[in-house]
Order: C-alpha cells, then sequence, then structure tokens
C-alpha cells in the first residue's frame, strides 16, 4: 500500500497497523501517547482537560509541545447510518482529506483551526481516526451567538460570517453542509488577537467552483440553516439581518 504524500510542514509516523500525521513540534508527543494507546483517550484522562460538546464530546488540553491548546476529536458517522457505521470508515478515513481541505483554504485565506495532527487506527478495509485541530479561544459558534440574545454580538457575528462567506466563494469552496453550528466566532491566534468567523467540518468542502456558484450555494444553506434554527429555537435573527448578511457577502465576493 503506497503512502499518501503529506502537506508541507507534517511528518508521519508508522507503528503497526496505526498511522500518525502531525506537525513536527507534535510527533514526541504522538509518539509516547500510541505507545500506550489513542489520542483521544490520551485527551479526554489529561488533568484539566475541557469537554466540548457535539456529535461525540471532542476535549481540549494544553500541552508543552505546542503554543495554544489542542482539541482531539474522534470521527464518527452523523446521520441515519450512524448506528451501523459508527466510527469506522473506508481506509483511509476522511482523516488526510480534512487535513488537505484545512492547509488547501488557510492557503486561500479563508479561516479555519489548522488541523495539528491526525491518527488512524488499522490499516484495512475500514479504519477509525481522530483528529486534532487547534483550539480557538475564545470561541462561540453562530447559533450560540445568536441564541444569546446580545443585540452587539449578534450584528458583529453575522458581520464577520459574511466575510467567510465571500472568502469561501472567492476560494472557489463549496460547504455541503454549512450551517450556523458549523461557523465559529474566535481566534486560534496566542492571545484571543485576530477574531474572526472560521469554518468548521472542513471535509464536507470541494473546491473548483466558480465564486458566483459557490457564493449561491453556501448562502443557500446558511439561510436554510437561520430560518430552521429561528422557526425550531426561536433565535433572535431577523429577515433583515440573514438578508444583510447575503449582500455583505456578495459584495466582498
Amino acid at each position: 500500500m503506497s503512502e499518501r504524500a503529506l502537506p508541507a510542514g507534517y511528518e508521519r509516523l508508522v507503528s503497526g497497523r496505526t498511522e500518525a500525521v502531525a506537525v513536527p513540534a507534535l510527533v514526541p508527543l504522538l509518539r509516547d501517547v500510541l505507545a500506550a494507546g489513542s489520542l483521544y483517550d490520551f485527551a479526554r484522562a489529561r488533568p484539566g482537560a475541557r469537554e466540548l460538546t457535539g456529535r461525540q464530546p471532542a476535549y481540549a488540553f494544553s500541552t508543552s509541545f505546542l503554543d495554544g491548546a489542542l482539541v482531539v476529536r474522534h470521527n464518527r458517522h452523523g446521520g441515519a447510518l450512524a448506528r451501523i457505521t459508527g466510527d469506522r470508515f473506508l481506509y483511509p478515513t476522511r482523516a488526510p482529506h480534512e487535513l488537505d481541505v484545512s492547509v488547501r483554504l488557510s492557503a486561500a485565506g479563508v479561516p479555519t483551526p489548522p488541523v495539528l495532527a491526525y491518527v488512524i487506527y488499522g490499516r484495512g478495509l475500514t479504519a477509525r481516526a481522530d483528529v486534532a485541530t487547534r483550539l480557538a479561544d475564545p470561541a462561540a459558534d453562530l447559533a450560540a451567538v445568536l441564541a444569546g440574545g446580545d443585540g452587539a454580538a449578534r450584528v458583529r457575528a453575522l458581520d464577520l460570517t459574511a466575510t467567510l462567506v465571500a472568502q469561501l466563494a472567492r476560494a472557489g469552496a463549496l460547504h455541503a453542509d454549512l450551517n450556523a453550528k458549523n461557523v465559529l466566532v474566535g481566534s486560534v491566534a496566542p492571545g484571543g488577537a485576530d477574531v474572526r468567523a472560521l469554518v468548521l467540518d472542513v471535509d464536507r468542502v470541494t473546491f473548483g467552483w466558480a465564486t458566483t456558484d459557490a457564493l449561491a450555494h453556501n448562502l443557500a444553506r446558511l439561510d436554510r440553516s437561520l430560518r430552521k434554527r429561528r422557526a425550531r429555537f426561536d433565535e433572535a435573527v431577523t429577515d433583515e439581518e440573514i438578508a444583510r448578511l447575503a449582500r455583505s457577502a456578495a459584495e466582498r465576493a
């Protein structure tokens, strides 16, 4: 089985049926962690680890090997087949694609928490995977900001989201599931500087789309998400705010 090419600035570790890819600073940590178990279990057991809610809990922790904190999640399927497929994916899983997309988005100027490492367990037909990204802090997803009731914070979050949608369009990037939970308002810069809207679940992103097509699709997905959440959760986002977001994104694209 031939090895996949890695983006510049990443290294590969292989031990038996486990394969890890990481930035050089994390290689010593991964070497020690994988000798004893999984990266996800290590993160969950770290003293002071912060649990982050989602499809499955993710865990954030600090390490002396890195400036800032890591978020580690164990990849699982969603949707109707989740009970059957669980956490198993066709080898090599989505993790390598997620790293490639993360690197490509960053190079195109689209903010997203960088993928710093992934681990694939198993090298047969199917495998499991953990992914580690840099923690965005302070941060809240767009849905949480809209539900918070702070008018100024809502205006700012929607404005930053318009910029993000424009950045995706200029990069020719179409997100198959752009929604209010996949937009994170926060910073991955040291000290929480440079707060932006960051795109999540980047393994759902594809490239090569015309700017107008990417813009229209991403806006339609986000529009549907905002209106659905307003109807379901009574979140305080108005038709005018949604329309303003679309106008601003189109102007900036």
